[in-house]
């Protein structure tokens, strides 16, 4: 019998169940991947906001990354929320002598407008996690911040965007387009020497909370899973949008709902 793939995934958690690491473990299982997790942080949100957030001691955080690559291992690394740059440096340590696949998101603003990355971490994460990133998936705002300059606002822009952030040592860079206007949301898989584009029609609906986070654990499931980067994207892409597709059916919460990570397995939504 083959081994199960397995995603480890190093992110917050959002107690509302729709992004973080709630939203990647979903992804995760839904794309028939196992999941471990290494806790970064607890937050009280839902589908209106972040009411408070508790980071965890970095030692912590390290410890369960050596629990798990120790004994399970790790078919790909997903990083999301860190949080500081105690916990960014701690991880970086923890993954040393790790050769896998490693996604980072770079999460620092939430949907509702919650800052979720102090400004002091930036740096620390463009110094120690950049480098280790065989894709980085910034939203355009999120890829601003990185470079420290304003958004992109065409496709030229968004590519430059990305093959500056190869320049900073991240090996691929996925520039999303969710925060782009017009009727066709565009992500560009950048890398040093080639551009890739993968689009589908916007869907007109408030429940996108989690994109980011359910994007980049897609990505990481597919190369865990064994594809190449450009397939992995590919797939993640069409899985997203077929999942905010579904979004509308869930109904929860009063405001951006999740996206329906269960949609090709859940059989029908409860009215």
């Amino acid at each position: 019998m083959g081994q199960t793939p397995n995603l480890l995934i190093i992110a917050g958690s959002d107690s509302g169940g729709g992004a973080g690491i709630q939203a990647d473990v979903k992804t995760a299982s839904a794309l028939g991947v196992y999941a471990t997790t290494a806790l970064t942080a607890v937050t009280a949100q839902n589908t209106r906001g972040v009411q408070a957030v508790e980071l965890l001691p970095p030692d912590l955080v390290a410890a369960q990354v050596a629990s798990v690559l120790d004994d399970i291992g790790a078919g790909a690394v997903k990083i999301g929320m860190l949080g500081s740059a105690e916990i960014t440096r701690a991880v970086a340590r923890a993954l040393d002598g790790y050769a896998g696949p490693v996604v980072l998101d770079p999460v620092m603003v939430a949907k509702s407008g919650d800052v979720l990355l102090a400004d002091s971490a930036i740096a620390a994460l463009r110094e120690h996690l950049l480098p280790r990133a065989t894709l980085l998936t910034p939203n355009l705002p999120e890829a601003a911040q990185l470079l420290g300059t304003g958004p992109a606002a065409t496709a030229e822009e968004a590519e430059a965007q990305g093959r500056a952030l190869c320049d900073l040592g991240a090996r691929a860079v996925l520039m999303k387009g969710g925060h782009a206007e017009g009727p066709t949301c565009t992500d560009r898989l950048v890398t040093p020497d080639s551009i890739r584009t993968y689009a589908s029609p916007r869907l007109d609906t408030r429940n996108t909370h989690g994109t980011g986070c359910t994007l980049s654990s897609a990505v990481a499931s597919e190369l865990a899973k064994g594809a190449k980067l450009p397939q992995a994207v590919a797939r993640a892409h069409d899985w997203l949008h077929a999942a905010i597709g579904a979004a509308d059916g869930l109904g929860i919460g009063h405001g951006h709902g999740p996206v329906h990570h269960f949609h090709a397995l859940w059989n029908e939504v409860p009215a």
